[in-house]
C-alpha cells in the first residue's frame, strides 16, 4: 500500500530520501541571481558624488550622468522579470504540485512572483531614465528637475524590488527544518541571510539593505542543483 504524507497529493509517495544527484532546473534560480546582480549594479552617478563626495546632489548634477548603463540595466531588468516568472512556474510544477501540502514551497513562489512585479516597475524607471538623459534617444523630453525625479526613483527602487525574496528565504528555511524537503544547511543559510538583510535595514533605516536577499539566489540554485534535497529527488 502506498504511503501518503500531508506534503504530497493522494497516491503520490512520501518525499523520497535525499540523494546526491544533479538536477538542472534549480539553475534557473542561479541565473536569476546573476542577471539580477548585473542589472542592479549597472547604474550611473553624478561625478561630484563619486569623486569629491559633495552632497547634496542637485538636479543639475544629473545632467552629467551617463545614460547607457541605465538603458542596459532597464533592459536586463525586464529580462529578469520574465526569468523570475518562468522560474516561479517551474518551481510550481516541480515542487508545489508534487508536495501540495508544503507551506514553505508556496511562500517561496509568492516571494518570487512579487519580486517579478517590483522588478518590472523599478527597472522600467531605470530604462526610462536611460532614454531621457542627455545623449539618449529622447534627451530633450524633460528638464533637469524632471530627470532628477527619475534619478531619485532609481536610487533605491532596484534594491527594494528584491525585498520579497526575504519571504522566499524564510520559506526555504521552513521547508528545511519543518518539512524536511530541502537541505537544512541551505535552510539555515537562507534564514541567516534574510535575517541579516532585514535586521540591517531595520537597524540603519537604509531600505536597500533588505534587498540583499538577491545575493542568495546564486548559491541557492547551485545548492539545490548539486546537493541533497527531496524536491530534486526522483
Amino acid at each position: 500500500m502506498t504511503n501518503t504524507s500531508p506534503l504530497t497529493e493522494p497516491g503520490i509517495p512520501d518525499a523520497p530520501s535525499p540523494a546526491r544527484r544533479f538536477a538542472a532546473w534549480p539553475l534557473l534560480i542561479t541565473a536569476c541571481g546573476v542577471l539580477g546582480l548585473v542589472a542592479l549594479f549597472l547604474e550611473g552617478r553624478p561625478e561630484t558624488s563619486i569623486e569629491d563626495f559633495e552632497y547634496p546632489v542637485e538636479a543639475a548634477d544629473v545632467l552629467a550622468v551617463d545614460w547607457l548603463p541605465y538603458r542596459i540595466s532597464g533592459a536586463l531588468g525586464y529580462l529578469l522579470a520574465l526569468l523570475l516568472l518562468i522560474t516561479a512556474a517551474v518551481w510550481r510544477h516541480r515542487v508545489e504540485r508534487r508536495f501540495s501540502g508544503s507551506l514553505g514551497a508556496t511562500v517561496v513562489s509568492f516571494g518570487v512572483l512579487a519580486t517579478a512585479g517590483l522588478v518590472t516597475l523599478a527597472y522600467g524607471w531605470r530604462g526610462a531614465l536611460g532614454d531621457y538623459l542627455p545623449g539618449a534617444a529622447e534627451e530633450d523630453t524633460y528638464d533637469a528637475e524632471g530627470l532628477y525625479n527619475y534619478f531619485i526613483l532609481t536610487d533605491f527602487s532596484p534594491f527594494i524590488a528584491f525585498v520579497p525574496l526575504l519571504a522566499s528565504a524564510y520559506g526555504l528555511a521552513w521547508m528545511a527544518f519543518h518539512e524536511r524537503l530541502v537541505s537544512r544547511g541551505l535552510g539555515a543559510c537562507a534564514a541567516l541571510l534574510a535575517t541579516a538583510a532585514l535586521g540591517g535595514c531595520l537597524a540603519t533605516g537604509v531600505p536597500g539593505i533588505a534587498g540583499g536577499a538577491v545575493f542568495g539566489l546564486v548559491p541557492a540554485g547551485v545548492w539545490l542543483a548539486f546537493g541533497r534535497s527531496a524536491v530534486t529527488g526522483r
